[in-house]
């Protein structure tokens, strides 16, 4: 009989990998925390209708993407394929608005979408996203720009580019949409088969398209920017002069459009320059103003972004950029009465607050003497029969190979100093 294998798109996190991992989320959950975000946990399958109504049925997403069934109450529902649908459903049924006339929010978790495979894109993937909803402020989305610049340079990575753009109003995408069309159509046969199809569709996202000769035409097609009304024209103006002001470098792209209809106003992205390849977003967002009355609820100006930890993953394992988990002790015991007792000083030095492994062995020490120098830890406890009678153990620094014999008590007596100690040992290294 064969051996079952994760379906294709879907990974194991394993345990070698885990810790770049915490380490993102420790750093998100600091920087978004300084910032008053709070965060939301909905659930990963909803009714398909939010998102067909809130994403809109002619993206990619919709029409292509989505895992959607019918459940035993013959109900269709979606694993959701992005996050910002769900946590507007929540902010209307749970009356959040009444709760505060501005909702800072974040989340992180897995989406799900049926894509061709690459690295770092699965058909199951994870996204730590913010939304602010209830402020139709320029500085709200000057706001979440930086504070997801603020992550990126808290975990170290360098190489990347906000692009930024203005997608308008309706009414400002509708006079360019006519303009936008007027100008491809005598090129439609030159284009991809996908923007073919679009032309008629969603104009728009042409632009965004990766094909090399798509990309060529659309150099010269009108920008958006000449067919903003004045009010959209000097939001946009306010959000540029704002991120100059932070010293926020960005890059005026036309061509981003994002691939969600909800988009209002700002739109940007952050790209990696170098790492990633084609797929080289590493997350992005903007305004959504029209998004929570279209899901049921009064009009809300909201804002927001989201971010994929796969591709993030990548740049930091290229970086090496995620700290090592220090381990304290390494306990190796053999016989009788040491084993039992070597476990009982384990869970004390782990109430004591270190870092303890436990080798469950049972084998010759010289084995579990290769295993503690293997495990990194700062330190290894060493009980046989004779510390064990004793109530002793032979505490051996694995760095300069020190060692001496204390009372068991007196270890635990001695947590201040002895973490002091291995803090120190760390630093050096």
């Amino acid at each position: 009989m064969s051996a079952i294998e994760a379906i294709k798109g879907t990974r194991d996190i394993l345990p070698d990998e885990i810790g770049y991992w915490q380490w993102l989320e420790q750093v998100a959950r600091s920087v978004l925390g300084r910032a008053a975000y709070c965060e939301i946990r909905t659930p990963i399958f909803e009714q398909t209708d939010l998102f067909a109504r809130g994403i809109g049925e002619a993206t990619d997403v919709v029409g292509k993407e989505m895992y959607t069934f019918m459940d035993k109450g013959e109900r269709s529902v979606t694993l959701r394929p992005e996050g910002t649908a769900g946590v507007v459903r929540a902010y209307i049924e749970n009356g959040l608005h009444v709760k505060g006339s501005l909702q800072r929010l974040w989340y992180l978790g897995p989406m799900f979408r049926y894509e061709n495979v690459q690295a770092g894109r699965q058909r199951q993937f994870h996204q730590l996203g913010c939304e602010v909803l209830g402020s139709a402020d320029p500085r709200a989305d000057v706001e979440v720009i930086a504070i997801a610049i603020d992550i990126l340079t808290a975990l170290g990575l360098t190489g990347l580019r906000l692009d930024l753009n203005s997608v308008g109003t309706p009414r400002d995408r509708q006079r360019y949409r006519a303009a936008l069309v007027d100008y491809l159509t005598p090129y439609q046969e030159k284009l991809d088969p996908d923007s073919q199809v679009r032309l008629t569709r969603n104009p728009m996202r042409i632009l965004d398209s990766k094909h090399p000769e798509t990309q060529k035409i659309v150099q010269d097609a009108p920008k958006i920017w000449d067919h903003l009304d004045p009010e959209s024209q000097q939001r946009f103006e306010q959000v540029q002069q704002q991120l100059t002001d932070l010293g926020i470098d960005f890059h005026l792209n036309p061509c981003l459009v994002r691939g969600l209809d909800y988009y209002t106003h700002t739109a940007f992205e952050i790209v990696a320059e170098t790492g990633l390849g084609a797929q080289n977003a590493v997350g992005g967002g903007g305004r959504y103003d029209g998004l929570v009355a279209e899901l049921g609820g009064s009009e809300t100006s909201a804002v927001g972004w989201a971010m994929g930890l796969e591709r993030l993953l990548l740049l930091l394992q290229q970086a090496a950029a995620a700290p090592v988990t220090q381990l304290d002790f390494y306990v190796v015991s053999r016989g009788t009465h040491a084993e039992p007792q070597s476990l009982r000083l384990a869970q004390s030095l782990r109430h004591a607050g270190f870092s303890v492994e436990l080798d469950l062995s049972a084998s010759a020490f010289g084995k579990q003497f290769k295993r503690a120098d293997r495990s990194g830890a700062a330190a290894c406890l060493i009980l046989g029969d004779d510390e064990a009678a004793q109530s002793t153990v032979q505490l051996k620094w694995l760095g300069s190979g020190e060692q001496e014999s204390m009372p068991q008590s007196q270890l635990i007596e001695q947590a201040t100093s002895l973490k002091a100690k291995i803090q120190s040992l760390t630093q050096r290294e």
